[in-house]
């Protein structure tokens, strides 16, 4: 039997908290013919050391307790963070009751005597609200390590300790760097270590979309603007509106849409194409670029007082080349990356065969190095050696 999210619910915990023994008995009877595992406290004080040492899906909580009554437990609850979804039981319940209950973080209210479907309802819909949240922490933490920044080398420890200083603040920054060197990498750990992190990172790639549609991709358009615009569009600008647009490969843009840019950044205003309408924006703009932009001020392609808008800090990635010291730590973690992404036990690498890894030039830095990674463990054996890296690859 699985919960309506797949969830088996012979794993699902429930944690009885009322000081009466024969509403527990009652209960405890109900959910384990359900197939659940149930537990039992007898006052709040107990409910909580429980709660603190175990992990439990739903807690079925009475109010009216000696020693901790159950919105005290709730409110200590919340403020540990502890995730255990609460439904409240009570014979004294007001509307005022449930609502307070629920404003704390209770999942949902039940009277007593409480209607046995009622009851179960109750329990599933919570175990759905676990499990959801269980989920929700699962992603970020694999999101949060796919974006681990890995290196030890002097340069990466003073990247790390630049992006610790600068993310808190509301500065511009632009990064630079060869291709594949993880200049997206570093706009992501600023975005994230920053006061927007709840809110969006709108990312646009300048060098991916021609320059007729630049303008209408960062600004949005309105319907009947140009031929193929049929409808409305909200531009990168509004969808990033509170939190972080990223302009990845800025370089390569239009001296148009720089115009735009630059105008945008000034006044903290966007008007649609087609449009005559200002739009306030309140965004953080984080740039990238391959190019050396004062060579490209000094040919005309790039505009000098954008630069200096967007240079506020500037954060220079090296090519991997210059970090050679890091390729262990970056092959270790692209095995366990590829192993989870294939559902298989990371493969091992001999020092022999990161000997050879180390003397290649890495003309596509660390996304070259990450390609090579994976078709060793799809082609090289268990434990990759030297002589993979050779049979492999083009330069062994």
């Amino acid at each position: 039997m699985k919960s309506p999210r797949g969830k088996n619910i012979q794993m699902a915990k429930v944690l009885i908290i009322d000081d009466e023994q024969s509403i527990r008995n009652t209960l405890r009877e109900i959910l384990e013919y359900e197939k659940y595992d149930v537990a039992e406290a007898k006052d709040g004080e107990a409910a909580l050391k429980m709660l603190q040492s175990d992990n439990y899906d739903v807690a079925l909580c009475d109010i009216k307790m000696p020693k901790m009554d159950g919105i005290e437990l709730l409110e200590k609850v919340m403020d540990e963070g502890i995730d255990t979804q609460f439904v409240m039981i009570s014979a004294h319940g007001t509307i005022e009751t449930a609502v307070n209950a629920t404003k704390m973080g209770a999942f949902d209210f039940i009277q007593k005597p409480p209607d046995l479907n009622r009851l179960l309802l109750a329990v599933r819909n919570a175990l759905d609200k676990s499990s959801l949240v269980n989920e929700t922490k699962t992603l970020k933490k694999k999101i949060s390590k796919s974006l681990d920044m890995v290196g030890e080398s002097p340069i990466m420890k003073q990247i790390k300790d630049d992006i610790e200083k600068v993310a808190p603040t509301e500065a511009r920054v632009l990064i630079t760097g060869p291709n594949g060197s993880g200049k997206e990498l570093v706009a992501r750990w600023i975005h994230q270590k920053s006061n927007r992190s709840k809110l969006p990172l709108v990312e646009v790639n300048c060098a991916a979309i021609p320059a007729e549609l630049i303008e209408s991709e960062l600004f949005g358009h309105e319907k009947g603007s140009f031929t193929s615009a049929h409808k409305q569009r909200i531009g990168k600008f509004e969808q990033a509106n509170g939190g972080t647009l990223f302009l990845d490969e800025i370089g390569d843009m239009s001296l148009s849409a720089q115009a735009k840019v630059l105008r945008a950044l000034q006044e903290n205003k966007i008007s649609r194409v087609g449009g005559d309408k200002q739009i306030k924006v309140d965004v953080r703009i984080i740039a990238a670029t391959n190019k050396d932009l004062k060579v490209e001020i000094e040919e005309k392609k790039f505009r000098e007082d954008l630069y200096h808008r967007l240079s506020v800090i500037v954060i220079k990635v090296p090519p991997l080349k210059e970090r050679m010291n890091d390729i262990p730590l970056l092959v270790e973690k692209f095995l366990a990356d590829i192993a989870a992404e294939y559902g298989t036990k990371p493969k091992k690498i001999k020092k022999d065969a990161i000997s050879l890894l180390q003397k290649h030039q890495w003309s596509g830095n660390i996304r070259e190095l990450r390609n090579v990674v994976e078709r060793l463990v799809i082609m090289g054996k268990e434990e990759i050696n030297s002589q993979d890296v050779k049979t492999y690859t083009d330069f062994g």
